[in-house]
């Protein structure tokens, strides 16, 4: 299998059996023939792209570019909740009927695979729909990805934010299990 999009750094590289495609080998020369995980860069798709100002030039197409790499090999592409990738590529809502390509949609917290802060991701899946159990963690998480605008206005949310690298990083229970879902694709 393999893993689109990934950090140079990234724990997919430590996993057995997957071929990793991170900034230098590129993941458009992917040419299929097995089933991914995708993470395209998610900056220019989220609340906050008006602020993507530094952005490459043509990172904005490699998420419709990740959606038809699952829809052509099958897999799973994850990207955060408020994500506009989703619908400007016409994947379904979670709980909707599947797309033309068998595809759909699941909302998982990355809370429970590990991070530290709550991280609600949607994952769009193709090629199965069986999903391996879903780890539920006790207590609360101890950093925030954001603060809500009324915890900003009022400080009543203490909790330390979490770095840029640990936003953008996946935890390796996480990674594992995406890696599990993608190859009974």
């Amino acid at each position: 299998m393999a893993a689109l999009f990934v950090m140079a750094d990234s724990i997919y590289k430590t996993l057995p059996g997957v071929e990793c495609y991170d900034a230098e080998r590129d993941a458009l020369t992917f040419k299929g023939g097995c089933p991914v995980v995708a993470h395209p860069p998610c900056r220019t798709w989220g609340h906050l792209k008006a602020f993507a100002t530094k952005a490459p030039k043509g990172e904005h197409a490699l998420g419709p570019w990740a959606v038809e790499a699952v829809r052509r090999c099958g897999g799973v592409l994850e990207h955060p909740k408020g994500s506009g990738l989703f619908r400007a590529c016409g994947c379904p809502k979670p709980g909707d009927p599947p797309d033309k390509w068998g595809g759909w949609t699941l909302e998982v917290d990355q809370f429970h695979f590990g991070h530290k802060a709550r991280k609600r991701t949607l994952l769009y899946i193709v090629g199965t729909k069986r999903v391996p159990p879903i780890p539920c963690r006790e207590g609360e998480p101890t950093h925030v990805v954001d603060r809500n605008a009324r915890a900003r206005i009022t400080g009543s949310d203490k909790r330390p934010w979490i770095t840029h690298k640990e936003r953008e990083a996946t935890p390796v229970a996480f990674a594992r299990w995406l890696v599990k879902l993608a190859r009974s694709c």
